[in-house]
């Protein structure tokens, strides 16, 4: 019988073996050469994710090879003594191979919309000529911005992957509407819905329009949603079909045909549902270890009711920045990971220099929530930056103001005062002038409301603040910087804790392609040491943790 005494390493390159199962059913054979005892041998062995890795021990030394082979245990005394062993290990293991599958990629990560066109054309065509997903980020942009976004993307794109943002507009539904129109229009296959609090006849018509029957009599789903919740009353709307109500008002004003509504009925809204916790912008803030066990239990529950022939995935989206927290996410059964706000800081993201220099500053605690422009008079927030920054203390001074008082006149002077100078620079008047120019353009009907109403007036002059302070640091607006709007949650600290020192802490080497490459490597990495501290295999930190490197 082995003993833990008989079988511990006394050699001191960080490896002891404390078996919890000792199986001598097999022997390893091959040159004696080939392993390795130095500590940076033996992780370049381990790191060979492609090649099985043996761990032995020889004459009281516990080593690492990757060569050689396994074969029956004989009554011989072996030179070298296995004690244990693990497979190779492919990046593309890890996940839902279907969702592989089923978008033509090959890693089960997705970079996210980032609005504003922060997930820009460059974003999405570097990711996707490597067939990793991106989606290209619409929000806030206006149709003739997001045509252009569209052909150049599909020009240098023709057969994917890549994914466009369909962001819910409680307040400008025919903003909403024009970006389906436009998908529609040019075939975009793909789109990533999000923000949705119900589901719209917007979202519906794109999903019914994409629904017809193959030679097989089979149900072909063409336009794909990747729906991004963080309730489970908006995931159930998306894991169940398209409501009647909402396919007989499309069927009766021609937009689908009767078949496709029966079609629409068959199956669900969404073929993906990315489960977001507590991330950058819009965020409930909710901690992915409870949130996403609970999405997948719904989705079954959903599934053994509708028996789909091909059920939903769920992906993970909100604090993913490191391999170890795409391991996790993977681990608790999340289809994919999403990464968003550490995307920001690298060369192809539409942020500014300055922004991202910031960015690559951050720690986990320089976030804070703060008013939304889009929902601002619903108490919306979002998270953003603080560090470097202003704004989340000027914008929430805004909504104390908003909630306080029912028109600007009612607001003190010296209050009124402090605004102009400090927040917006300019009299309250030429901002009113300015966004009731605005307005007459891209929303007549609110302007009409907003003349007559003091508090919705009040409301859109606020919002002036909120709406330009984001683009201020998308284009990097000089004397602004101060009022930078910057999207972002913890992930971003925790990516900037885990590449400092490595090639990618300067933000002008990291490339998305880059990022997403080391996450995947690293979370594969950390899975085969995982597997082997199951075995038994005691690991120094040395061993455990994975550092980004410069492709040789």
């Amino acid at each position: 019988m082995t003993t833990v005494d008989t079988v511990r390493s006394k050699h001191n390159n960080g490896l002891d073996f404390f078996p919890c199962f000792y199986n001598q059913t097999q022997v390893w054979k091959g040159s004696l050469d080939c392993i390795s005892f130095e500590q940076n041998a033996i992780k370049d062995k381990l790191l060979a994710l492609d090649k099985s890795c043996y761990i032995v021990k020889v004459a009281e030394k516990i080593g690492v090879t990757n060569d050689g082979y396994l074969s029956p245990a004989d009554n011989n005394a072996a030179q070298v003594e296995l004690l244990l062993s693990v497979p190779p290990l492919r990046i593309q293991q890890l996940g839902d191979p279907n969702f592989l599958a089923f978008h033509g990629v090959k890693y089960a990560y997705i970079t996210g919309a980032m609005a504003g066109g922060i997930a820009s054309e460059e974003m999405v065509i570097a990711l996707g000529k490597e067939k990793i997903l991106s989606s290209f980020g619409a929000g806030g942009l206006s149709p003739d911005r997001l045509e252009s976004a569209i052909n150049r993307i599909q020009q240098a794109l023709p057969h994917g992957p890549y994914a466009f943002n369909l962001i819910h507009s409680p307040s400008e539904p025919a903003i909403e509407r024009r970006a389906v129109d436009l998908y529609l229009k040019y075939e975009v296959r793909t789109v990533e819905a999000s923000a949705f609090l119900d589901l719209t006849a917007n979202i519906v018509y794109y999903r019914a329009a994409g629904l017809s029957l193959n030679a097989a009599n089979q149900i072909e789903i063409k336009n794909k949603v990747i729906a991004k919740i963080s309730r489970r009353e908006v995931a159930t709307k998306f894991l169940q079909p398209a409501p009647a109500r909402i396919l007989k008002e499309l069927v009766e004003q021609g937009l689908i045909s009767e078949l496709q509504a029966t079609l629409a009925t068959k199956v669900p809204m969404a073929d993906d549902i990315t489960v977001e916790a507590d991330s950058g912008g819009h965020t409930d803030n909710r901690p992915l270890v409870c949130l996403l066990p609970s999405i997948i239990s719904l989705r079954d529950e959903i599934q053994a009711q509708y028996h789909y022939a091909k059920p939903i995935r769920v992906g993970a989206a909100g604090g993913i920045g490191t391999p170890q927290s795409a391991l996790a996410a993977l681990m608790m059964g999340a289809a994919y990971v999403m990464t968003g706000s550490i995307n920001q800081s690298c060369i192809e993201a539409g942020s500014s220099e300055h922004t991202k220099k910031l960015l690559a500053q951050a720690e986990m605690a320089d976030m804070m929530m703060a008013p939304a422009a889009d929902m601002f008079e619903m108490g919306v927030k979002l998270q953003v930056l603080k560090r470097g920054t202003m704004f989340p203390m000027r914008a929430q001074k805004l909504f104390e103001l908003y909630r306080s008082y029912d028109s600007i006149e009612e607001i003190p002077l010296a209050e009124r005062e402090k605004l102009e100078k400090q927040v917006f620079r300019k009299t309250i008047a030429e901002v009113w002038e300015g966004s009731a120019a605005y307005l007459s353009q891209r929303n007549p009907e609110k302007l009409g409301k907003a003349v007559n109403n003091p508090k919705l007036k009040m409301a859109v002059i606020f919002r002036w603040y909120l709406g330009l302070s984001s683009r201020w640091s998308l284009a990097g607006e000089k004397g602004r910087e101060a009022d930078y709007q910057i999207w972002c949650g913890p992930a971003m600290g925790s990516f900037n804790d885990w590449v400092r020192g490595s090639y990618l802490s300067e933000p002008n080497n990291r490339r998305v392609v880059d990022v997403a490459d080391q996450i995947m490597t690293g979370a594969a990495y950390l899975y085969r040491m995982q597997s082997l501290k199951i075995q038994g295999l005691q690991i120094s930190d040395h061993y455990s943790q994975f550092q980004p490197f410069c492709a040789k």
